[in-house]
């Protein structure tokens, strides 16, 4: 999928708002383009100024698309494992599939629904403005604080635009693509081979945009549009590539489910256990590096590592609680997994990667066993 390691910038709603080191490049080349826009656009005003305000307004419209999506997902019980804003824009990492072609539509429209209002918003902005200019006392506001506030609230207008029309490519993974591939669900009642047919149409897409990237490059003489349209294609080419390839490998295993490939008598510590009973009886017993640890009723409520029991005072290791130096666990955190949910689902858990296994529980919460990567491994290993 797209994006890759980032830097956490804060939480929204408690998902995870990264910023790739890519981000940086493509808002350095927003900024230089958009200066010389301005000082065509709004003279007499500082277009430095404006293109970084409206490079940072373009991001913040791309992030609130993003959490459009999280949104919807959070709602429909599907974790978010974060946001990232990229040199592409923005993904949101989901923890799972989602488990109906209705919840798979309601999830990829969201962002367009929330760019449709952003561009709204600006459009209506931008037309009260200008439409009052000519009324707003010149002791208040000058013609060119006007000129270059409605200068700024049309470029979002058409940026958001142009960030909708793209999106609603029928090319997975874009958000079009990702609707198409909810149809064909519906129609075909198979996830994977619905995944199949959208991401073909994210293949044609790719090599469409290339196609086209390179014209402008070489026959309009548009360098810097056709290069980065044809950039853009060659990799929703290779992620659509990337999407059918894994929709070919799930269908392979989709019988397989979480409580087929995991432990079913897990090791977890109590939360009202003390501390010093804890790193006695098990991380010294056991020599593992943090635990799975359980309420009174056996219900998953977070992970204790050593680092976390060390940290703790000698003197306070007889009266300290689990509870109260582990990590929690709210459900979202991609450290559970449901038993019945197919083994799929685990490639994608952020826990899994984190700390080697992850948590199956039942619907009550309750644990039931823990699958660990070599599990997963060896339940991968099926002839094709």
């Amino acid at each position: 999928m797209f994006g890759g390691g980032s830097f956490q910038l804060g939480r929204v709603f408690g998902v995870r708002i990264g910023v790739d080191i890519s981000w940086f490049i493509v808002l350095f080349l927003i900024i230089w383009q958009l200066s010389d826009y301005y000082r065509d656009v709004a003279p007499g005003s500082n277009a430095f100024v404006l293109a970084v305000v409206s490079a940072l307004l373009f991001f913040l419209s791309i992030l609130l698309h993003e959490l459009g999506h999280a949104w919807v997902a959070l709602r429909n019980g599907i974790p978010i494992l974060g946001i990232d804003l990229w040199m592409f824009g923005g993904v949101a990492k989901l923890g799972k599939d989602a488990d109906s072609p209705g919840v798979e539509f309601r999830v990829a429209v969201a962002g367009p629904v929330v760019t449709v209002l952003i561009a709204a918003v600006c459009f209506g902005l931008a037309s009260a403005i200008s439409g009052t200019s000519d009324a707003i006392n010149s002791s208040q506001f000058d013609q060119s604080t006007t000129g270059a506030t409605t200068a700024v609230l049309g470029y979002l207008t058409i940026i958001n635009v142009f960030l909708l029309a793209f999106n609603l490519i029928p090319a997975f993974p874009l958000d079009g693509g990702r609707i198409a591939r909810a149809i064909a669900w519906k129609i075909t009642g198979d996830r994977n081979r619905a995944t199949r047919f959208a991401a073909t149409l994210g293949r044609f897409g790719g090599y469409a945009m290339i196609g086209l990237g390179v014209y402008l490059w070489i026959v309009a003489g548009q360098t810097f549009s056709g290069l980065w349209l044809a950039f853009i294609g060659y990799f929703l080419a290779s992620a659509a590539r990337s999407a059918e390839a894994q929709a070919e490998f799930a269908g392979r295993i989709e019988h397989i489910r979480v409580a087929d490939v995991m432990d079913a008598e897990p090791v977890a510590i109590g939360e009202d256990a003390p501390v010093s009973y804890a790193e006695h009886t098990f991380f010294l017993r056991y020599g593992w590096p943090w635990f799975p640890v359980v309420d009174a009723a056996g219900r998953l409520v977070g992970v204790v590592s050593r680092e976390a029991l060390e940290s703790v005072p000698a003197e306070e290791r007889d009266t300290r609680t689990v509870g109260s130096v582990m990590a929690r666990d709210d459900g979202t955190s991609g450290l559970r997994v449901r038993l019945e949910e197919p083994l799929e689902n685990l490639l994608s858990q952020e826990g899994l990667a984190r700390l080697g296994a992850i948590m199956a529980v039942d619907g009550e919460g309750h644990l039931r066993g823990i699958v660990t990567v070599d599990a997963v491994r060896r339940a991968l290993q099926v002839p094709a």
